[in-house]
């Protein structure tokens, strides 16, 4: 041991007492700091002065009009780059832009398409086209610089599509709150047609007895026919009676004529139900798409079962209305025995409202499967959404051609359709009219007759057999208003309507923020990369040692053992090791101002790191020589792209990821980051564990195989020496 401590004691000694050998060692301790000074301020905020990277940008967009409204996306986009001074902006022709790209005086271009504003316009039609942005990138200029001006790119995108969301929806929502102040403004009327529908139910056990008494009067009418034929001494008297019973049914007829014509405003809001349910339709399918799958699950499901309840109501309500049509047009052709201007239009009418009945019943269907999408957390198909949406808008422009002909076409038709079942007992009074005057032709006159009273019979029956499920449907739907207006759904709707549309757009166009919570946080990017910067100057610094000073000990005279020689010359090499860390790790946090949340800390791990680095790289010199010295570089070339101190280890090739855990940088690096950003003490103490298991590697090495190695070396070294090339 006194052989060890006089040898490194005498190291100490030739350094401080040699100026010349003072000044170059003391460069050895400082040169491996400025190596990682100057890294660490190269690196210190790369990201905060992206200003400085020049990035082309160019606009040919034409504009477009949207409902009579100029816009131009382009002109908008250039405007608010200039507020933005994050990247060096430089606003010049497509032309210039691409040239200065190729040249390398701008890094990227982008440049906004002639139809840029035209394709964002296109959603308010049948074909909607997305717009795009031409970005153009100079890879070669340099690796980093790209991926930023991409991200600057991504950040135009993504604002314009953020504004043109909170847009769109700001339009939608303010259609919403209109809709709702007209609904308000409409609910009187509403409540009046809920009364006419509630007195029209009450009504019924009316319509019901003259329906019985008209089949009665129709039935003697018909026997008194008869008899008249058979007994033609009493036709006077038998055409008397005939009068009276072709009176009846006329009155019955008038009676029918004013339930229909009060039925009238009913079909009408049936239709008017349907046009507005499918438009609502139509609405939700655009809302579903533009949310996509930042839309929430349960309002999506929450809307679709709406949309289900409100198109199975006016399906069936429509289903009413065809078997109503589908009544008076045979009624119409019956009475009349030839089709007229009437029957036609109730044979067109009915037609249409069966086609409307059918687009409802496939939109139930559509909406069905978007509900059980929804509820299975899937997303919802565009393409789905899409058919939703079209056929929505057919069913309510189906309802919009019936509801604009119903008072000039089909309320006159369904009226005519009583006026020609009332013109046949007309004719059929006159007649009996013309027979009191007319003996010779009474045979004729009772045989039209006893047509038209089987025919009003036969109508009559018809009508009598519909009345019971009529009265049902009537009842059904007087049911569904009293149930509204007990929960008063219709009132919380207009409410959901009328809320403050702006705050609904933003929220929709910005749904989910993202709130960051740093664990360890560090500043700046330099105190962040400190951690690999100084270790590898740690490494740097002990191969500068190693290759400027002598491991070996030439004393005339004195003869030493191999473990004396190698104790006793590492202590030296370690004692400069320890200064170089305290130059670096004192540096770091005092000079530059590097953060650390443990500063005691990170210099007590620079003092191990910088421990064991130098005996790891001493032992492999010492050892092996100036084979040792490449060996202590291949480590260090290894470890620049195996330690994960730069990129994140699992985006490097297979190799580096398989040589990881086997390099000292590794466990070195992740102490160092732990005293920057804050300690966890079972990852510093087993990364501890693994440099002093390198450590004690290099200990084993040096004391086993040095004096063995070196004796047989000898000769190789002399030899090359000889050389006067290698020393």
């Amino acid at each position: 041991m006194n052989k060890i401590f006089s040898l490194y004691a005498r190291d100490i000694r030739r350094i401080t007492g040699n100026w010349a050998a003072a000044l170059v060692i003391g460069g050895l301790v400082l040169l491996p700091s400025l190596y990682a000074w100057f890294n660490i301020l190269a690196s210190w905020d790369p990201y905060g002065q992206t200003k400085g990277l020049s990035v082309a940008v160019a606009s040919v967009d034409k504009g477009a009009t949207v409902q009579g409204k100029s816009i131009n996306a382009g002109n908008e986009i250039i405007s608010s780059l200039k507020e933005n001074h994050s990247i060096g902006w430089v606003f010049t022709t497509p032309e210039a832009a691409l040239s200065g790209v190729k040249r390398g005086e701008f890094y990227a271009s982008i440049e906004i398409p002639s139809d840029f504003s035209q394709r964002i316009a296109s959603v308010l039609t049948e074909n909607p086209q997305k717009a795009e942005i031409q970005y153009t990138v100079n890879e070669k200029i340099n690796a980093v610089a790209p991926k930023i001006a991409s991200q600057g790119a991504s950040s135009i995108v993504e604002e314009v599509s953020r504004n043109f969301v909170q847009t769109a929806n700001g339009a939608i929502f303010k259609v919403f709150n209109q809709l709702g102040a007209e609904l308000q403004e409409q609910l009187p009327f509403i409540h009046k047609l809920t009364s006419l529908v509630l007195k029209l139910e009450s009504r019924f056990p009316e319509i019901n007895q003259a329906a019985k008494t008209a089949s009665s009067d129709l039935n003697e009418a018909g026997g008194i026919v008869t008899r008249v034929q058979q007994a033609l001494p009493q036709a006077k008297h038998l055409a008397d009676q005939g009068l009276k019973v072709t009176s009846a049914l006329s009155a019955f007829l008038d009676n029918s004529q004013n339930v229909i014509a009060s039925s009238g405003p009913a079909a009408k809001s049936v239709l008017s139900q349907v046009e507005q349910t499918a438009t609502n339709a139509a609405a939700l399918a655009e809302m579903l798409k533009e949310a996509g799958e930042s839309g929430a699950v349960t309002e999506a499901v929450s809307r679709l079962e709406q949309n289900q309840t409100a198109l199975a109501a006016v399906r069936q309500a429509s289903e009413s209305l065809s078997e109503l049509l589908t009544q008076l047009k045979s009624w119409s052709l019956s009475s009349r025995g030839q089709s007229s201007e009437a029957s036609s239009t109730l044979r067109r009418t009915a037609d249409k409202v069966d086609q409307m009945i059918g687009k409802l019943t496939r939109l139930e269907q559509l909406n069905r499967s978007l509900l059980e999408a929804a509820k299975a957390g899937n997303p919802l198909s565009p393409e789905e959404l899409d058919s939703f949406a079209a056929l929505s808008r057919e069913t309510a422009a189906a309802a919009k051609d019936l509801l604009d002909r119903f008072e000039g076409e089909i309320q006159p038709a369904l009226l005519g359709a009583v006026d020609n079942a009332r013109a046949s007992a007309k004719e059929a009074g006159d007649l009996l009219k013309d027979a009191k005057s007319t003996l010779p032709e009474v045979s004729h006159i009772l045989t039209d007759a006893a047509q038209g009273i089987r025919l009003g019979s036969k109508e009559l029956s018809m009508l009598s057999r519909q009345l019971p499920e009529a009265e049902q449907k009537v009842h059904e739907l007087a049911d569904r208003l009293r149930s509204l207006e007990t929960e008063g759904d219709l009132q919380s709707l207009i409410d959901l309507l009328k809320l403050n549309f702006q705050k609904e757009s933003e929220f929709f166009a910005q749904p989910v923020t993202l709130s960051e919570h740093q664990l360890f946080p560090i500043p700046n990017y330099g105190s962040a990369m400190s951690p690999f910067f100084s270790t590898l100057s740690l490494w740097v610094g002990g191969l500068l040692l190693v290759s400027l000073l002598t491991v070996e000990v030439h004393e005339p005279g004195l003869t030493y053992r191999s473990y004396e020689v190698y104790f006793g010359r590492f202590l030296t090499f370690w004692t400069l090791a320890v200064l170089q860390s305290l130059f670096v790790t004192a540096g770091d946090l005092l000079l530059l101002g590097t953060y650390a949340a443990e500063p005691v800390w990170f210099v007590v791990f620079g003092l191990l790191l910088s421990s064991v680095f130098m005996l790891m790289i001493y032992t492999l010199v010492s050892v092996f020589g100036n084979v040792g010295k490449a060996m202590a570089i291949v480590l260090l070339v290894l470890q620049l792209a195996g330690s994960g101190g730069t990129f994140p280890i699992q985006v490097t090739p297979p190799f580096f990821q398989a040589v990881y855990p086997f390099l000292p940088f590794t466990y070195a690096i992740r102490m160092m980051r732990e005293a920057v950003g804050g300690i966890l003490w079972d990852i510093v103490g087993s990364s501890a564990l693994m440099l002093l298991l390198f450590a004690a590697s290099a200990l084993a090495i040096g004391i086993g195989l040095k004096e063995i190695i070196n004796s047989v070396s000898s000769n190789v070294v002399k030899k090359a020496k000889n050389s006067k090339l290698i020393h």
